[in-house]
């Protein structure tokens, strides 16, 4: 599929002026202050706050029901829901808006920085169990997601490429591709991440050590990868959220274990909802392009980041935490290794460069572009093909 004639071609680009423009944006925000990091500290508390809100809430919950001899459904539910709203998002902030950047080396040069504010710090060893515990081993997912998609955006090789995971299904009847995409959204952190980042990871480790094999995805603990995806990314993250965290509502009586169990599985499936959500629509939609050879210069590099990227809205912190910051993917995708608050400093500037270029700068309601993105998933649409690339 052709280029849109409403916007310059991609082989008319002054890609060598581009890369000049987009490096002066960098230039002009300057080097991560202090300042950079004390804000990426107040999207850690609000997190943090959420979580701490969701569990109180679990021990109202349970303290109303021994203490009351009626508790009615309704207010029960409602409880249960804020309760486990509060945790969701709470999860995926500590992902989106902590562990991501900070694996991506963006508050490194931040001077004086504590040190498991680092890549080479965070979420390391025991640390995992404080800093980022989740169903993705982090070491897996920084190397999926900050090596593979970054830099081979759109391509073959981008583990993110949803239209090529999706090619087992091409062939299934509409409705069930529906239900697949639904199943999957509620399931996305284990179904999903856990297992792609591990077989990605193991690849480089084969490569490393000049193994010709592919690592070949097992599911059963009692065959090799089946016995790493259980040890090093099930369990961890599943017995400490569903066992460990239940157990400790005990001096509530049963029914405060039930509840912060039944509410930790809701929380489950708000975070993961939540996740894709704001993850999947960065790159997939029918005005999304995709790339069949790997880019050959940085101004290249920085054309595909815009084309193969979207922003949903922007503006106030409490939006953008919302977001879990994805909301600036173009800007992030042009430099990865910012604070994320250079980010609302830098949209402005080039969103102005896009113009000057006559390259669309997509920015719509994460909510228009989710439609977008299943109607990628279910067949509706495809990736815009650039001719010759």
């Amino acid at each position: 599929m052709s280029v849109s004639h409403e916007y310059v071609q991609y082989d008319k680009v002054d890609k060598e002026q581009l890369q000049s423009d987009i490096d002066a944006v960098k230039e002009s925000i300057g080097a991560p202050t202090w300042d950079d990091f004390q804000h990426l500290l107040k999207l850690e508390r609000w997190g943090r706050v959420l979580s701490f809100c969701g569990y109180l809430m679990i021990a109202l919950l349970s303290y109303l029901e021994s203490s009351t001899e009626i508790l009615s459904p309704l207010l029960f539910w409602v409880i249960a829901f804020f309760a486990a709203f509060a945790l969701g998002v709470g999860n995926l902030s500590r992902w989106a808006n902590v562990a991501h950047p900070i694996l991506h080396g963006a508050y490194d040069k931040v001077p004086n920085i504590p040190y498991r504010y680092t890549k080479a710090g965070f979420a390391r060893g025991v640390r995992r169990y404080i800093d980022w515990l989740d169903w993705i081993k982090p070491e897996a997912w920084a190397y999926e997601h900050n090596i593979m998609h970054h830099y081979h955006l759109g391509e073959k090789d981008d583990p993110d490429n949803i239209e090529h995971n999706l090619r087992a299904i091409e062939k299934f009847p509409r409705w069930l591709k529906y239900l697949f995409v639904y199943l999957l959204a509620a399931t996305w952190k284990l179904s999903y991440y856990a297992p792609n980042t591990l077989r990605i990871l193991s690849n480089k480790e084969n490569r490393k050590q000049n193994l010709q094999e592919s690592y070949k995805l097992e599911y059963s603990p009692f065959k090799r990868n089946g016995f790493e995806l259980w040890k090093n990314y099930v369990l961890p993250y599943a017995l400490v959220r569903f066992v460990l965290i239940p157990c400790l509502f005990l001096p509530l009586g049963s029914e405060g274990v039930l509840n912060a169990l039944l509410i930790t599985v809701m929380a489950e499936l708000i975070a993961n909802l939540h996740s894709f959500l704001v993850i999947v629509p960065n790159h997939s939609a029918g005005d999304i392009y995709r790339f069949d050879e790997p880019h050959k210069s940085q101004g290249e590099f920085y054309l595909r980041q815009i084309m193969g990227s979207v922003n949903y809205n922007t503006g106030s912190d409490l939006m953008d935490f919302t977001h879990g910051w994805l909301n600036y993917q173009i800007e992030h995708h042009l430099f990865p290794n910012l604070p994320l608050s250079q980010y609302q400093k830098m949209q402005p500037i080039v969103k102005e460069i896009c113009k000057k270029y006559n390259l669309e700068y997509r920015q719509e309601s994460v909510f228009k572009r989710l439609k977008m993105s299943i109607d990628l998933m279910v067949g509706k649409t495809h990736l815009l093909k650039v001719e010759g690339v």
